[in-house]
């Protein structure tokens, strides 16, 4: 396979969390080294210089742009850059990369000790600036009557259950429906709309609470290991290019085969992948919740 066929040459593409040093910045590179301009969007002006700088040192065609894509001004100064860098390269915008959320070790807890400003957080990291986000490209792509393609990132969490993790797994979820809704409204207009579900992957994000455990491992994934940010960002390439040209609506589950397995929940219904007991007892508490 060359270049070539994955037809991004010329094109420009927006990569939003591009710079946490996992899927988002590996995808940046790949995507890059396809031939496309990059504007590569954080909040973190830090985390650009640590993971993206290098790239650029390296003389890929990578745009960073410190914004923040959980608000309208963020989403608005990424749009900005993206115009000016088609401008400038004389690329024509076309693709959008949505990996920008997650949740922290704090918001795994007990359904029942989930107060509303946990769920809007997790809601608003992981399902407004991926629909807001892919709203504004969209809206982009129309007016200038050019197709493209949005691929956004959900979670195993959201195709199956997240004990102890509800909020999370249900905003994951939702960006499955969000996924097959603007895939159906887009399609006459030549915007596919796909995203990737990935399974326990080694990133600096999941090392703060998932450890280190090959037999654990071998036991509940069937392919026997993590995946990688390199294996993930292979399937957002794919679904970002013309390979998936009659693909659309579409989740793509990444996870090395844990769901045909589905032993990584222990007997108490935790994951088996958490890192240690203490985080373990304190998720799980279920006695004297204040929801007032």
């Amino acid at each position: 396979m060359t270049a070539d066929q994955l037809g991004l040459r010329g094109r420009l593409v927006v990569v939003s969390g591009a710079a946490g040093g996992g899927i988002g910045t590996t995808v940046t590179e790949m995507v890059a080294q396809a031939g496309a301009t990059v504007v590569a969007v954080s909040r973190s002006k830090e985390k650009l210089d640590q993971h993206i700088g290098p790239l650029v040192d390296r003389g890929l065609p990578i745009m960073p742009v410190a914004a923040d894509a959980a608000i309208d001004e963020g989403i608005d100064t990424a749009l900005d850059a993206a115009r000016s860098a088609a401008r400038d390269t004389g690329t024509q915008l076309y693709g959008l990369v949505n990996v920008a959320g997650g949740a922290a070790p704090a918001t795994w807890m007990p359904s029942t000790r989930v107060r509303r400003s946990d769920w809007r957080e997790l809601f608003a990291a992981n399902l407004e600036t991926m629909f807001f986000m892919s709203q504004a490209v969209a809206g982009e792509l129309r007016t200038s009557g050019c197709p493209g393609s949005i691929v956004s990132i959900s979670s195993i969490s959201g195709m199956n259950t997240a004990p102890f993790h509800i909020a999370y797994g249900t905003a994951k979820a939702a960006v499955v429906a969000a996924t097959r809704t603007m895939g159906a409204e887009l399609a006459a207009a030549g915007i596919r709309v796909n995203a990737v579900a990935p399974g326990v992957t080694e990133t600096p994000a999941s090392g703060t609470y998932v450890d280190d455990d090959p037999e654990r491992d071998r036991r509940a994934i069937a392919m026997g290991r993590r995946g990688t940010p390199a294996e993930q960002a292979g399937a957002i390439l794919f679904l970002l290019s013309d390979l998936s040209s009659y693909i659309t609506g579409q989740t793509l589950l990444v996870d090395g085969g844990l769901n045909l397995r589905w032993t990584h929940v222990g007997a108490d219904n935790t994951s088996l992948f958490l890192k240690d007991d203490n985080f373990r007892d304190a998720i799980t508490r279920w006695e004297g919740q204040d929801l007032t």
